[in-house]
């Protein structure tokens, strides 16, 4: 499809006409040589002198080259373009952390799996996450991990795909066998300040107490506050455990509720699954749109057509020219 993106270009078509009318034809002083007899000299030659500038005679071609000449000339003003399909961009209008607790607990083996099997707590997060990130596309997300320390294993990107990879090749006790939530918390803050998105959400995932943080988890989270972050958290450990594994759901509560997010406990995979779709229900995911065609510009096609136009009539007429004189000497 060729759309114009100047159309009124096209109301210059009649002006050649309206100069030709209206603008009288061009005079030219040049020296001459005064002759006292040029009336018997006009009277032998049976020429009837008159006064005014000569104007040299065009045929029909040359008319109707010069016309199509000057259309081409209009239509590349009027800026022709080929308007390509519509293509959709979708920009983040959120930017979602996954901060995942990979501290030894998370290698105990009584996550129950969707059929009753016991299976190892953080391979049952990692199928529910799989899923949980399929229906995140177009949303920019962060995986940090933590244990004793935390780290981020993927920054912002919506390359959910090798976020995804990343998780699968995490394994549990790679950032120490210690829980410190706090410092995840204040890793994923840092986070955020490379971002311009205003909406920004934190899910927490932890089977612990903290233990190894340098900053209070509250004191985090108070200030995950101050940086509008929103804080949600999922305890996946047990309430009744002992020592470092023992979910300290008070404290991920407590953070909740610091950054007006929420606390959800799940104990086994299925309860996790709905943790999750109970986020996409609270917090669905927001992607700007911009929908646009692509334009290729055509008007170098009727400008270089009227340019090998002109120069073929200008090579034709210096021919002719030359040819005229040998016809007059021949003669």
């Amino acid at each position: 499809m060729i759309e114009f993106s100047a159309p009124l270009a096209f109301l210059l078509l009649p002006l050649p006409l309206l100069v030709w009318w209206l603008v009288p034809a061009h005079r030219e002083q040049i020296r001459a040589l005064r002759v006292p007899f040029f009336s018997r000299v006009v009277d032998a030659i049976g020429e009837k002198a008159a006064s005014g500038a000569v104007v040299l005679p065009r045929n029909l071609f040359q008319w109707l080259i010069g016309a199509l000449v000057w259309v081409l000339l209009v239509t590349a003003l009027a800026r022709p373009e080929r308007m390509g399909e519509p293509v959709t961009l979708q920009n983040p209008a959120r930017d979602v952390i996954l901060a995942v607790d990979i501290s030894g607990s998370m290698d105990e083996r009584d996550f129950a799996a969707a059929d009753g099997q016991k299976m190892q707590r953080l391979a049952g997060v990692k199928q529910v996450i799989a899923d949980f990130l399929k229906g995140r596309e177009g949303e920019r997300m962060a995986l940090i991990v933590f244990g004793t320390q935390a780290f981020v294993q993927a920054p912002l990107t919506t390359d959910l795909d090798t976020l995804l990879d990343l998780l699968n090749h995490t394994d549990v006790g790679m950032a120490g066998p210690h829980t410190a939530l706090g410092d995840a918390i204040g890793l994923s803050i840092r986070q955020f300040e490379s971002s311009d998105v205003k909406q920004r959400l934190l899910i927490l995932l932890s089977d612990g107490s903290d233990t190894a943080s340098r900053m209070s988890p509250i004191n985090a989270a108070q200030i995950a506050k101050q940086r509008d972050v929103n804080i949600i958290t999922i305890g996946v450990g047990d309430p009744e455990g002992e020592g470092e594994n023992k979910l300290d759901d008070a404290t991920l509560k407590a953070i909740a509720e610091a950054t007006g997010g929420s606390f959800y406990f799940a104990g086994d995979q299925a309860t996790l699954a709905e943790v999750y779709a109970r986020i996409d229900e609270l917090a669905p995911k927001l992607v700007d749109a911009e929908t646009y065609r692509p334009r290729l510009s055509l008007a170098a096609w009727p400008l270089g057509a009227a340019l090998i136009l002109g120069l073929l009539m200008l090579l034709l007429r210096a021919l002719l020219s030359r040819q005229k004189p040998q016809e007059a000497t021949a003669a």
